[in-house]
């Protein structure tokens, strides 16, 4: 079992197999998380297996679509806007830590603008729209 935390007041516990998850579950039931999916409501499915990569190039979407998987993405750009920044920089890639925030959080409350404010950073140039002029 390899033992991970995630956030300072949480311990979550996994198991490892060196079994690939399409062979462990239906393809139906796995989500391919990935910031290029068209599909923006990955609270939508009720997946039991889940996949969750960065984007390269578009590389995880052809692997998904390749292996005919279901993918969604975050909602960032339903629920948040282009906050104005310096360096005009805006990333709806995100570390696995905070997606991990945000799909807890969203589990726990339903609410992706609750879940959203949890996990993205503004350092990404995102904020939800409440946020957007301070």
């Amino acid at each position: 079992r390899l033992m991970g935390c995630f956030t300072l007041s949480c311990v979550f516990e996994m198991d490892t197999t060196p079994e690939s998850y399409l062979d462990l579950f239906p393809l139906e039931a796995i989500v391919y998380l990935t910031p290029d999916s068209e599909n923006g409501n990955a609270g939508a499915t009720s997946p039991r297996a889940g996949f969750v990569s960065v984007s390269l190039q578009q590389l995880t979407l052809r692997r998904a679509r390749e292996q005919r998987l279901q993918t969604a993405r975050l909602p960032i750009r339903e629920f948040m806007v282009r906050a104005p920044n310096s360096r005009n920089y805006h990333s709806e890639t995100l570390a696995i830590n905070q997606v991990f925030d945000v799909l807890s959080t969203y589990y726990e409350t339903r609410s992706w603008p609750a879940a959203l404010r949890a996990g993205v950073s503004s350092g990404k140039g995102y904020v939800l729209p409440d946020t957007a002029e301070q």
